[in-house]
């Protein structure tokens, strides 16, 4: 996808159409510089770049060579023959490159870049579940450190949670560690949930295993958590014809208040497609900016005001000091990395 010019002209004339409805020109001409400057020294090093769909407007829509969701991505990184890896996304992501290209070097351009969901769990706390229910598969959601992907059976995406999860074939699994995501991924595959502190081993036999049980954890996403159906409800009474979009890790509550629930990929193809006269993205701010971006056509009310900070964290100019002087260097343990491996290779075989 990555801007493909000669100068830092053309690379503005290439910027400009998109970001226009986003931020003044003279902002635009700035980070035309900058990206100019990636581009060349990208292409120099022999680097790739991955952009989550989360990722400031003027970044997300230049210097990546790939731009996409968790899966897309983690896909993208598996086969990728370029080195350095760049990824302008959060530390887990990163990590999640280097888990699958451990001969690589994988660059960060943030310091921490961190999540309230992966900081929500450990890998103490997994062991301690498998311990209390041992023979249960274990699923972890992508947005968890390494030395947690090391410790459970397989791992998921919003994409392809509940295709992972049906894959198990188990009456009974737990999904870490967002709490909202486990309980819309329960309500489509038809599971009840649990949490730990109120089922005991002795609870879930007498539960039962003909029944469909999802053990539970209490990690949320710091963005998401905040969307309410109050808000819903609100837009509806300005605009009643809207099509509302949200992410499976908003409560349930909200996902039934809305119209389509799904990834942030799947919701770019969802605006693409649909003919609906307003759209409001349920999501991390800047998937917003994003989609109207690539849909200047469409009506996308930027009503949104919920920016992720880690994600925040990852400019053009720091992408740029990435590339430069190789900074942050991504490196996961080889007994962590082997393990984890695992996990995520399971998920990528699910369709």
């Amino acid at each position: 996808m990555g801007i493909d010019a000669r100068s830092v002209e053309e690379t503005y004339q290439l910027m400009q159409p998109k970001l226009q409805k986003l931020m003044p020109d003279f902002e635009i001409r700035a980070k035309a510089e900058l990206a100019f400057e990636i581009t060349k020294l990208k292409k120099a090093r022999g680097a790739v770049i991955l952009g989550h769909n989360y990722m400031e407007a003027a970044l997300y829509n230049s210097v990546p060579d790939f731009v996409g969701d968790s899966l897309e991505l983690s896909r993208k990184a598996a086969k990728t023959e370029s080195n350095p890896i760049v990824f302008c996304g959060v530390r887990f992501m990163a990590e999640t490159a280097k888990i699958l290209n451990p001969d690589k070097t994988v660059l960060l351009p943030a310091a921490k870049a961190g999540c309230s969901l992966a900081s929500s769990i450990t890998a103490a706390d997994v062991r301690k579940l498998r311990a209390e229910y041992p023979g249960i598969p274990i699923v972890t959601y992508i947005n968890t450190y390494a030395d947690v992907k090391a410790e459970v059976d397989i791992c998921c995406t919003s994409a392809n949670a509940s295709k992972v999860v049906e894959s198990l074939k188990s009456d009974t699994v737990i999904f870490l560690p967002d709490e909202y995501l486990a309980r819309n991924v329960a309500a489509e595959t038809g599971k009840q949930v649990f949490f730990p502190e109120s089922l005991k081993k002795s609870a879930l036999t007498t539960i039962g295993k003909s029944q469909q049980n999802m053990i539970a954890w209490h990690g949320r996403c710091e963005v998401h958590e905040k969307f309410s159906v109050e808000d819903i409800t609100a837009i509806r009474k300005q605009f009643p014809d809207v099509c509302v979009l949200t992410h499976p890790e908003c409560s349930p509550e909200v996902v039934a208040a809305s119209d389509f629930s799904a990834s942030t990929s799947r919701m770019v193809e969802f605006v693409k497609t649909s003919n609906a006269p307003h759209f409001l993205i349920l999501t991390e701010c800047s998937m917003a900016d994003n989609i109207i971006a690539e849909n200047p056509h469409k009506d996308i009310l930027r009503l949104c005001s919920i920016r992720c900070p880690h994600m925040n964290e990852i400019t053009l100019q720091d992408t740029l000091d990435c590339l430069k002087y190789d900074r942050y260097v991504v490196d996961v343990p080889k007994e962590i990395r082997d393990r984890a491996r695992r996990s995520l290779e399971r998920m990528l075989e699910v369709h």
